[in-house]
């Protein structure tokens, strides 16, 4: 079946292994009409609006897709981008952290970024700690990708749709859902998956107790992925997750070269 009419009907990860395994339809709710209804799509028609977007598209069957994000339990079906395709050849490091990072975020990362040789850089495109590892790694001459939560017509938070835009022209942003698809707080975890994926390895610069990034941190490990923290004042409350982490065995980064030697 066409991965990308697949897509386009709403069929998840989940339920395409049900159809590869040959599994029974019913077990999966919905999805014996999200076939009907892929199949019932003009395929000419879905990538002329794609085209008309400006938005490329590669399935788990090319060539380009991420050979590690592949490895993961649950890959997209389908990555939607605008900018360089290429970029997703690159080693990545993925970078997240709070949404209320303060300036030792952006002290940290001015220090640590420049010194990630060959090093592309994966986040979410959120508010704080995503921003600034963004366009800190944009300042130092360093690819960046975004992860998208939603689809390409949509964008969120405001604040950084400047960095949106700079990155479709010189980077990369990637969704694994059709152009139309609405926020829902799901799809932000879901897409950590993503960038746990995409990654050699995810370094965390700052963390609440409970924070979205340590649930990425979490899948990287799943994924025997690298787990990297920096460590941070403990009174402060935006390191009480990192320091949290970094006493269960995520690595202490002080330096790139903390993460370099691992690469």
């Amino acid at each position: 079946m066409d991965l990308l009419r697949l897509s386009f009907a709403g069929v998840t990860p989940h339920e395409y292994k049900v159809l590869a395994g040959g599994g029974k339809m019913e077990a999966a709710g919905g999805l014996r009409e999200k076939v009907f209804r892929a199949k019932g799509m003009d395929r000419g028609r879905v990538t002329a609006m794609l085209e008309s977007k400006g938005i490329g598209h590669i399935t788990m069957e090319d060539a380009e897709y991420p050979a590690l994000l592949k490895q993961i339990y649950d890959p997209p079906l389908v990555l939607y981008y605008r900018g360089d395709i290429s970029l997703l050849e690159k080693r990545m490091l993925g970078i997240v952290g709070s949404r209320k990072a303060t300036a030792y975020t952006r002290i940290v990362l001015q220090n640590i970024i420049p010194e990630l040789h060959g090093l592309a850089v994966v986040s979410g495109l959120a508010y704080g700690a995503d921003d600034i590892a963004h366009n800190t790694a944009m300042a130092h001459g360093l690819d960046t990708v975004g992860v998208l939560a939603f689809g390409h017509d949509i964008h969120y938070p405001r604040s950084t749709r400047d960095t949106r835009n700079r990155m479709e022209r010189d980077g990369l942003v990637i969704s694994e859902y059709p152009p139309d698809v609405q926020i829902a707080k799901w799809r932000f975890v879901a897409r950590n998956r993503i960038i746990a994926g995409m990654s050699m390895g995810v370094l965390v610069t700052e963390a609440e107790a409970k924070s979205g990034s340590l649930i990425t941190l979490d899948m990287a490990l799943n994924e025997n992925r690298h787990t990297y923290c920096v460590p941070g004042n403990i009174h402060a409350p935006q390191s009480k997750g990192t320091n949290g982490r970094l006493r269960e065995g995520a690595k202490m980064v002080l330096t790139g070269e903390d993460i370099m030697e691992d690469f």
